[in-house]
């Protein structure tokens, strides 16, 4: 018997990252730029036992029975509190629910507003774990070009005009997947603008805005709803660890009970004891430490690598620089297909993803790389470099 596949799970498509890591787990020795992991030089082990015994000792039922499917009070009432003292959050209008990662934030988003035909007009490229589950709820894409300060706002205009239709707008402001690149003030302000003047939700997507390592903070566009259009999602997978999966998402009061029968309907509550060392590592430990110790993990990483990568490459390739989070991108010359370079760096003993992995349409050329510098050492990294340094040369001289 063949089981008929739902139309909305026919449109999703493979990760081009989980194609690549399997294909670097037959390279023995590998280099992997490749993943988004944390490096777990950042992980609070020793404060995670002490918290998981202690519990575990004291109160084993609060963290083995059923719990509230909002989250646990304790860890919202912490977050509420940072949320609004640090990011200018108001939760006189907003409420919060705790989430099982960033990645169930925009499930929910996507089930309380989107339509099948509704429109979703994203950063281009973007998170593709995100354009899937915008089209497992029957919505189209319609991506607007990336530029090093966000969204080109032309386009995106034009875009929102073409597309009555549009419902969302996915952005990720802060040290953009894939890209590295931060959303300016200024354009933060402008695209809420342009999606009140449209009547568009914005889905804010924010795992990485803890993690800024140079430059000053930008407040989120969540700071800047006076109307009620803007959902903001953030993850505990980046400053905690990825296997919590916890996450929150901030919505308008209007939402909340909506917003909890979506969570009661998916998965009940998210882990009681994830969420009680969460919120013991927020209010018990030094928090602020462990936050800038991280920064110091990934500035170190993310200064090295491009310093590496300027001093190696073909003068022809573009290569972001950051001010924050795990990522940066390299760009071949306009015109060239970045996929053929990242396979022969696998086969040299590089793992990279191919920027295509990141666009509406993986089939089409694409001249970007991502490369991710958390989880490799220095000694990786420079050889890492060595040898990327070493092919763009080669492949642009042809």
């Amino acid at each position: 018997m063949t089981l008929r596949i739902s139309n909305k799970m026919q449109v999703v498509r493979g990760s081009v990252i989980r194609q690549m890591a399997e294909a670097a787990a037959t390279q023995e020795g590998a280099i992997s730029f490749a993943n988004g992991n944390p490096s777990s030089d950042t992980f609070m082990v020793e404060e995670f036992a002490r918290f998981a015994a202690d519990i575990f000792y004291k109160d084993p039922n609060s963290v083995l029975q059923y719990g509230l499917s909002q989250g646990y009070p304790p860890l919202i009432h912490a977050l509420k509190d940072r949320l609004s003292t640090v990011w200018g959050i108001d939760f006189e209008k907003n409420d919060l629910i705790i989430v099982s990662g960033g990645q169930q934030a925009c499930d929910f988003a996507s089930k309380l507003l989107l339509n099948e035909g509704d429109v979703v007009i994203v950063e281009e490229p973007s998170f593709a774990s995100c354009y899937n589950t915008f089209r497992s709820y029957g919505a189209t894409l319609v991506g607007v070009p990336m530029c090093s300060d966000g969204m080109d706002l032309d386009k995106l205009e034009q875009a929102l005009k073409d597309h009555s239709e549009a419902r969302m707008l996915y952005v990720i402001p802060s040290f953009q997947n894939p890209t590295g690149f931060t959303t300016s003030a200024e354009k933060r302000q402008k695209i809420y603008d342009l999606a009140k003047a449209y009547n568009v939700a914005i889905f804010e997507d924010d795992p990485y805005c803890e993690l800024r390592f140079s430059g000053k903070d930008i407040k989120p566009i969540k700071s800047l709803d006076q109307d009620g259009l803007v959902l903001y999602a953030g993850s505990f997978s980046k400053v905690m660890a990825p296997a919590f999966r916890l996450g929150f998402l901030v919505f308008d009061k209007s939402l909340t009970t909506r917003m909890i029968v979506s969570k009661q309907c998916t998965d009940v509550h998210s882990s009681l004891l994830f969420q009680n060392i969460t919120y013991r590592c927020m209010t018990e430990c030094d928090y602020e430490g462990h936050l800038a110790n991280s920064r110091a993990i990934y500035k170190k990483k993310s200064q090295l690598m491009y310093v590496e990568l300027k001093k190696k490459l073909h003068p022809a390739i573009r290569c972001s620089q950051p001010e924050g989070g795990l990522f940066m991108m390299l760009f071949l010359p306009e015109g060239m297909d970045a996929t053929p370079f990242v396979w022969e760096a696998l086969r040299r003993g590089v793992v990279c993803v191919p920027g295509s992995g990141f666009m509406i349409d993986q089939e089409a050329p694409n001249n970007g790389l991502r490369l991710c510098y958390s989880t490799a050492t220095e000694e990786e990294i420079i050889r890492g470099t060595d040898i990327l340094g070493n092919l763009s040369h080669e492949w642009l001289t042809k």
